[in-house]
């Protein structure tokens, strides 16, 4: 799965522009035996093909400490295979797994038990470190390293290391010759060797003409989903119910090294990350969204094959999944396929537990201050409402208001007083609970505490004072406008039918224009005086310090929550060494970019400029 454009679809659900127009979206809706719903969308505007996923009702609002983080994790696990696909040797396979179990069941004992004490007793600054192994918990790691390299097929990784070592001390064209032909045999023996098929998911469907395939969590759902042409509709039916019945979460302990280090890239690496993450878990004082989607370090290490298994029994049967099907096809004929493939997967008598923790009344305003190689720019998140509730349309429509070129935050603090280089609003409505934000970045020699100023002196506005019917009619007609392109491309239809199911139902597609459009200037006052109040407000301040590198002006540019999904984008593309996967990235970013609404098109051309740039970069050391 390609992670370069996945933060950008997430936001394209999530930003308040998605109303529809009047346009009715006309689903057909079945459930099968076993309890998997379907929502099934005929299109034929885009022929030949079809947008097809499936949801999990499951994100990290599910999760516990201890486990934080899995619902991502899984969301790795569910592109490793089963015992038919990413395997060239089932039993050995599952051989090698459950010895990787074992050992690492045996270490996990020895760092929970007296790893953990030495910490406690200030002996060691980190359980987890192997610099601060015992001698038995040194011969696990090693055995445990050794039996992925048997799985992955690495066994003569170190000899091939050393031999390419040796070729830069060789003058002898023969003797060259003959090394590097023993480095192709070695290699070709690699590739035999692990029980491991790479990327076998991917290539399947892209060998049949599929494309797309990629998948996000976020704090309510885990989404999967992919582009097949319309004949080959049976060849994802097969695969997707085959990993949803027969995933063995192949590579489970060495995969845990690839979230750490997405984890690094995503957040630790990039200047606001890690304020960001203290910044929610400060916001969230009770609710289960106070942990991040990727999850504590701590915790990232510590949940086990049991507790994974355990996860996988309650959320990823069929009582809790959902499958979205939009394209070129016709309901006749597609069901009887959906029932054949998915009918088989076995239902569970286990209801997922109701998230019962609820986010507590703030009683006083709550601040945090940071420095470092960052934009000066403020962000005031005040405690809102959940998805579900009649307030949100409100609120959204507030902050429609506020946004724009056209919007007060724009005229008052960009164009106006010019302390602004942007400055936005949104509403960030979770299922169990929600926000309302406020952001600005600063502009010449301006300063948080001014923009901090310049925010609350516009909500002061629209609570003193009623919005102009005209100037909330504009807002209407963009939002609508706006709205109507979102319903064009078979993409952002399924991304909304799923995600809207997940989190309390789809029919928000059809019903929630007529309640945005019938938001009056009272009920927009009603909700800034109701939410939009001190005592109910976080805010987190940043500062530059000054050793940090200079600002890309393109980046600043951004919209201040759009700049922080592509810093994100940046770390990985700068991280990757594989010129295959940036191309694939740019084919992803180039086909997203003709369907996204206007205001990502900055942020994708910015994002295709860096994946080439470092394209470039690659081709030159080479």
């Amino acid at each position: 799965m390609n992670r370069l454009t996945s933060s950008l679809c997430v936001l394209s659900i999530l930003v308040p522009t998605a109303f529809a127009t009047a346009q009715q979206v006309e689903v057909e809706e079945f459930v099968l035996p076993n309890g998997m719903e379907f929502l099934l969308l005929p299109r034929h505007e885009q022929p030949n093909t079809i947008t097809a996923g499936w949801v999990a009702k499951v994100g990290s609002v599910n999760e516990r400490p201890g486990i934080t983080g899995i619902s991502h994790f899984f969301e790795h696990m569910m592109f490793k295979g089963t015992n038919t696909i990413g395997t060239r040797a089932p039993e050995r396979d599952a051989e090698i797994r459950d010895r990787q179990n074992q050992v690492r069941d045996r270490m996990n004992e020895l760092i929970w038990g007296e790893q953990y004490e030495r910490y406690f007793n200030g002996e060691i600054d980190d359980p987890w470190d192997a610099a601060n192994d015992t001698d038995e918990l040194a011969g696990l790691r090693a055995e445990l390293k050794a039996l992925m390299d048997e799985q992955q097929g690495r066994a003569n990784a170190m000899r091939i290391e050393e031999m390419r070592g040796q070729l830069g001390s060789i003058d002898d064209d023969e003797t060259r010759a003959r090394i590097e032909q023993a480095i192709d045999d070695l290699e070709a023996e690699q590739e035999l060797m692990g029980s491991v098929l790479k990327d076998e998911f991917d290539r399947v469907y892209t060998g049949q003409g599929g494309s797309g395939m990629n998948a996000f969590t976020s704090n309510d759902v885990t989404f999967y989903f992919i582009t097949v042409p319309s004949n080959k509709f049976e060849l994802w039916a097969w695969m997707e119910s085959d990993r949803l019945d027969d995933s063995v979460f192949r590579e489970f302990w060495s995969e845990r090294d690839v979230v750490h280090e997405e984890r690094r890239l995503r957040t630790e690496s990039t200047p606001t990350g890690i304020f960001q993450e203290q910044f929610q878990a400060m916001f969230w004082i009770a609710s289960p969204y106070q942990w991040p989607v990727i999850g504590w370090p701590s915790d990232l290490n510590s949940y086990t094959y049991q507790d994974a298994l355990d996860y996988w029994n309650i959320y990823y049967r069929p009582n809790n999944l959902v499958g979205v099907v939009v394209g070129d096809f016709e309901i006749e004929e597609i069901k009887p396929v959906i029932e054949q493939y998915f009918g088989r997967l076995e239902g569970s008598d286990t209801t997922p537990p109701q998230v019962v923790t609820l986010e507590v009344p703030q009683m006083a305003p709550q601040r945090m201050s940071a420095t470092g190689d960052v934009q000066p720019q403020v962000d005031i998140w005040f405690q809102a409402v959940p998805f579900r509730h009649s307030d949100r349309y409100a609120l959204e429509m507030l902050a429609e208001v506020l946004n724009g070129r056209t919007g007060r935050l724009y005229k008052s603090m960009v164009e106006g007083s010019e302390i602004a280089s942007s400055a936005s609003a949104g509403v960030d409505a979770r299922k169990y609970g929600g926000a309302f934000t406020m952001s600005a970045q600063v502009k010449g020699d301006s300063t948080p505490e001014e923009l901090e100023e310049a925010l609350l002196a516009e909500a002061a506005l629209l609570q003193e004072g009623l919005v102009e019917e005209d100037e909330l009619q504009k807002v209407r007609n963009r939002v609508a406008a706006d709205s109507f392109r979102r319903l064009q491309q078979n993409f952002f239809l399924l991304l909304q039918l799923g995600y809207y199911e997940g989190l309390g139902g789809w029919e928000e597609i059809n019903d929630g224009p007529a309640r945005a459009q019938a938001v009056t200037p009272e009920d927009i006052q009603r909700v800034a005086r109701k939410y939009l109040v001190p005592e109910h407000s976080s805010t987190a301040s940043y500062y530059r310090s000054e050793s940090a590198a200079p600002v890309d002006p393109e980046l600043a540019a951004l919209d201040p929550q759009m700049q922080a999904m592509v810093k994100q984008a940046l770390a990985q593309i700068e991280a990757e060494t594989d010129i295959a996967m940036l191309e694939q990235g740019i084919q992803q970013m180039e086909m997203q970019a003709g369907q996204a609404p206007p205001q990502f098109k900055p942020a994708l051309d910015y994002m295709l400029k860096k994946v080439r740039e470092r394209i470039a970069e690659l081709e030159a050391g080479n």
